[in-house]
């Protein structure tokens, strides 16, 4: 009698390679995109992906619930263990036991990430949180914990074990956060926040222990669907009384090869637009800056020149920042007129307190520091895009479809159009 294999095996072997290699590519595309974003100062984050690192503080911290260790996020469970004894329908008697969740929360406030330049808020609900384990204990019912902190009602078959555990994000320690930053809604800042679609990490571990943790994920899928694939293949022709099917097995093997090459163009191609695209928007981070303090020079040459009758080395610093707006685009010089600023209101009572010289010297400081970090992040952001360009294998794909580096900024290319200004005698 002829023995027929369904091939329901080979439609189910397709499909979960297919799903391997989805999830392989899943993993792929998150280690680009953290190896791709330069970590960013607080000051320096602007709308869109940022990477950022601090320290985690808040106004109103927590006290965890297990550990009372000060914190903005904490998330405890608490395990009973059971057994349980079965008779199956052959008589047989069967032990089962495992662990079973009888209690469980997570809360969390909003973050301010603190770095050397400012702080950032980072609000963690719909974030991938990695903590730090604070409080880990399994004990029995004559300890104090066990009721303490867990539930009255026991589980069925209970052996009166419980576990605890609660993982947290302790108060002023280190912590690591890429996401999605968006304009905040109550005040003139940017925070980081989760999106639809979009990874967010915020996590006590570094940025290199997320792109390993990526890139082995990614290599387990690959194996498991290439595994998948040939051995659907192989029991597929072992059901149908084939012996030698060794040659099917490894055609399977090499069209699951053949897909994720595919794959790997497929993603690369998009990484690299997606980078190329994250420069642009740096780049234009910049000429926000430029246009910004470019508004500012004015209105201070305006304030200066209230007091250029009584005083002369007021003209002098007026004709400074004249020279200034003649150069816009010159970071260090903008520095100096900060300097001068600062230099000549500490002479100056007068226009030291007048409240609209202290607030645009407030505002033109705060300009030229972010148009200090917009241009080194776009210097980080181009300088990743140019050695992907330059790495095997993304340079040949790079060259096949005509991606060419944009050049890294240098004093000489940072310079804009004048600034009109006219001044009343």
């Amino acid at each position: 009698m002829p023995v027929t294999a369904s091939p329901f095996i080979l439609l189910a072997a397709a499909a979960l390679a297919l799903g391997c290699l989805l999830g392989a590519f899943h993993f792929y595309r998150r280690r680009r995109l953290i190896d791709e974003t330069p970590t960013s100062k607080t000051r320096g984050v602007f709308i869109g992906l940022a990477e950022v690192k601090g320290t985690a503080e808040s106004e109103t911290p927590l006290e965890s619930y297990l550990a009372a260790s000060r914190c903005v996020w904490y998330s405890y469970k608490v395990e009973e263990h059971w057994q349980r004894t079965t008779v199956n329908a052959k008589g047989h008697a069967q032990t089962q036991s495992g662990w079973k969740t009888v209690a469980s929360e997570t809360r969390y406030v909003p973050i301010f990430l603190k770095d050397d330049t400012g702080v950032i808020r980072v609000m963690p609900e719909g974030a991938e949180v990695h903590a730090d384990k604070v409080f880990d204990k399994t004990c029995r019912r004559d300890d104090p914990l066990y009721y303490g902190k867990g539930p009255e009602k026991a589980v069925g078959g209970s052996t009166h074990r419980r576990r605890f555990t609660e993982l947290a994000l302790p108060l002023h320690d280190v912590i690591y956060v890429i996401g999605q930053a968006r304009e905040r809604q109550d005040a003139v800042a940017a925070e980081i926040a989760a999106r639809k679609g979009s990874m967010f990490i915020i996590s006590t571990h570094e940025e290199k222990h997320h792109s390993n943790r990526f890139r082995l994920y990614f290599w387990l899928w690959l194996g498991l669907g290439i595994i998948v694939a040939g051995g659907g293949v192989a029991i597929y022709l072992q059901q149908a009384g084939l012996t030698s099917y060794a040659p099917a097995v490894l055609s399977a093997a090499g069209i699951y090869l053949g897909a994720v090459a595919a794959a790997w163009v497929w993603t690369a191609y998009n990484s690299l637009v997606n980078l190329r695209q994250r420069v642009r928007q740096g780049f234009s981070q910049i000429d926000v800056e430029l246009k910004r303090r470019a508004d500012l020079i004015p209105n201070l040459v305006a304030v200066v020149e209230g007091f250029r009758r009584h005083e002369s080395s007021l003209q002098h610093l007026a004709a400074e920042l004249r020279s200034q707006a003649a150069a816009a685009g010159q970071v260090e010089e903008s520095r100096g007129v900060s300097g001068a600023l600062l230099a000549v209101a500490e002479k100056y009572p007068d226009l030291k307190a007048d409240g609209q010289f202290l607030s645009l010297q407030r505002s033109l400081a705060d300009t030229e520091e972010r148009l200090a970090l917009a241009r080194d992040y776009y210097n980080s952001i181009a300088t990743f895009f140019r050695t992907r360009l330059e790495v095997f294998p993304d340079a040949l794909l790079g060259r096949l479809l005509g991606f060419q580096p944009l050049p890294l900024l240098q004093a000489e290319t940072f310079e804009r159009a004048a600034v009109a200004i006219n001044l009343v005698d």
